[in-house]
């Protein structure tokens, strides 16, 4: 294994600038997940570093190596695609040898790391049969096999789970865990589901827009978002993030309807924020029934989602919507007003969209 160094890599395609100057480090065997949207730019890393495609500008070393100027063949990397891409004439022991006899490998080398793949990801029994016989899960540990018997210096992983159902997605995250802690292999990552970075990740990094928006620890990248993208978009459900000012006599933060005193929060130096536009950050778990600490305030229920383990009551403060996650001994009527409270050192402030460090 090895570890990668991506700097001020760009890419455009045409006049469209899809990648801007992103820089990372992944370690010798650690597990990195690049986390957003659709359209951030995600595969575009993966695609070039692996060589499918060829960087606008930046720099692209793995161990002490730079290969952003070699074919895919040479730089030593393991593509897992979305789609399984197996061979559906081949059968499952074809599939995983293909690229150690292209590679000229001696027989009982390919049969030795073809079983211990098998055996690693519990497929020994599926060696003679052919993809289309195979469930999805079976296929998905197929195409991870076959990347592992290359024994690459990284593994680039590209939404591999997503054309799983929910279930089967959910035990894979930890079958993925499982076998990184095994193999202690250099990953690098790419989705866009939330839970699969936060369960799987040593090393998040959050793109939007072809931008490194934060890079950080699974728990630094939720406790601490450094800007209101990050805060809204890790966390389900989602931060809730509310548009107002504070009053200029007293730390008042006042939005649509809205008024939470802040006072016993922000100390000394709120005021140079006074009368200026900011954004409030509330995760619906902060928000607190019968606390009474902290700051307080009144909504209104619309909605109750009863998800079994969780509980979630939609209400209306003044004009703004908010979330909150419910303990199971309250109960929730439609209509009903709750008073709820937030404690000082679980909101967080943005101004101009970046957090304000308390």
């Amino acid at each position: 294994m090895a570890s990668l160094s991506v700097h001020r890599l760009s890419k455009s395609f045409g006049s469209t600038r899809v990648l801007e100057e992103i820089s990372f480090e992944v370690a010798d065997g650690e597990f990195c997940v690049l986390l957003g949207p659709s359209g951030c730019g995600k595969t575009t890393v993966l695609r070039l570093i692996g060589g499918l495609e060829e960087a606008t500008s930046g720099s692209i070393s793995l161990g002490d190596q730079r290969i952003g100027h070699l074919p895919p063949r040479d730089r030593d990397v393991a593509f897992v695609f979305q789609s399984y891409a197996l061979y559906p004439h081949m059968n499952v022991y074809e599939n995983l040898s293909f690229s150690l006899r292209l590679r000229g490998l001696p027989k009982e080398e390919i049969r030795q790391r073809v079983i211990e793949a098998a055996r690693l990801l519990d497929i020994e029994r599926e060696l003679e049969r052919k993809p289309q016989q195979l469930s999805g899960g079976q296929r998905q540990r197929v195409a991870v096999g076959r990347a592992i018997v290359r024994q690459p210096k990284i593994f680039l992983f590209d939404e591999p789970l997503s054309n799983l159902d929910a279930t089967l997605r959910a035990s894979m995250r930890v079958e993925m865990a499982r076998l990184h802690q095994r193999l202690r292999a250099t990953v690098l990552y790419v989705t866009h589901d939330q839970a699969e970075a936060m369960t799987l990740a040593d090393k998040i990094i959050v793109l939007d827009r072809g931008k490194n928006q934060q890079i950080g620890s699974p728990s630094a990248i939720f406790h601490e978002p450094v800007n209101t993208f990050v805060a809204g978009f890790v966390g389900s459900p989602r931060m809730n993030l509310i548009e107002g000012r504070l009053g200029s006599r007293a730390a008042v933060f006042q939005g649509e309807g809205l008024e939470i005193d802040l006072s016993g929060a922000l100390g000394e130096g709120w005021g140079k924020y006074a009368g200026k536009p900011l954004t409030l950050g509330i995760r619906p778990e902060d928000l607190q029934v019968g606390d009474q600490q902290g700051a307080r305030l009144q909504g209104t229920v619309e909605i109750v989602e009863d998800l079994g383990s969780d509980r979630f009551a939609h209400l209306r403060c003044g004009k703004i919507e908010l979330v909150a996650r419910m303990p199971g001994n309250v109960s929730l009527k439609t209509g009903e007003t709750l008073e709820l409270n937030v404690r000082a050192e679980r909101f967080h402030l943005f101004y101009e969209g970046k957090r304000i460090t308390r």
